[in-house]
């Protein structure tokens, strides 16, 4: 993919499909230039097996194409930059409190194969349109500024008002672009 923010809508879409109520997504660049990348979700889980059939291209549980790509194509990204990869579920069946999936990537941002990060705004209101009922959390930190967006702070401000509602995706996107913009300073 061109850009990590399309990694992150396919990852985030698996959490959706896995049933998770919760998904984080969060980036975080330290001052040596490397960028670490986590999505965490409390959906279903996937079993030992499946954790490590993930990463074949040609494993999918879709029944719309026969190849996944989302996973395989973040951890070459990450490790084309001599960064890492790594996933961790819980399955559900093991343990129906605390179960879910944390896809994490490490990159070097230096490194000149790095894949850009891309349009995290519009990947964050895509996301919440598409699914407003789930609660995310996104942060992106450097180590000079921060960005957050925390949806269920949103829910309790606005009652029973779509997060889906047009008005509100935009001041979602302005919001962040706020804060974006004090990034760049």
């Amino acid at each position: 993919m061109k850009e990590l923010s399309l990694n992150v809508l396919d990852i985030v879409q698996n959490s959706i499909s896995a049933g998770a109520e919760n998904i984080t997504v969060a980036l975080h660049e330290d001052d040596r230039g490397w960028l670490k990348l986590t999505i965490e979700d409390n959906g279903c889980g996937m079993s030992e097996e499946t954790v490590r059939s993930v990463i074949d291209p040609f494993y999918t549980t879709r029944k719309t194409r026969k190849v996944g790509m989302g996973i395989p194509l973040l951890k070459m990204a990450a490790e084309q930059t001599g960064g890492r990869f790594n996933i961790e579920s819980i399955p559900e069946s093991k343990d129906p409190e605390n179960h879910g999936t944390v896809v994490t990537a490490e990159f070097n941002m230096k490194h000149m194969d790095f894949t850009p990060i891309g349009d995290m705004i519009s990947t964050v209101c895509t996301i919440i349109q598409g699914h407003p009922d789930i609660d995310y959390l996104f942060e992106h930190t450097t180590p000079t500024h921060d960005v957050r967006l925390e949806t269920a702070q949103l829910r309790e401000v606005l009652g029973d008002v779509s997060l889906a509602e047009y008005e509100i995706i935009c001041w979602i996107k302005e919001h962040l672009n706020e804060q974006y913009s004090e990034l760049k300073k």
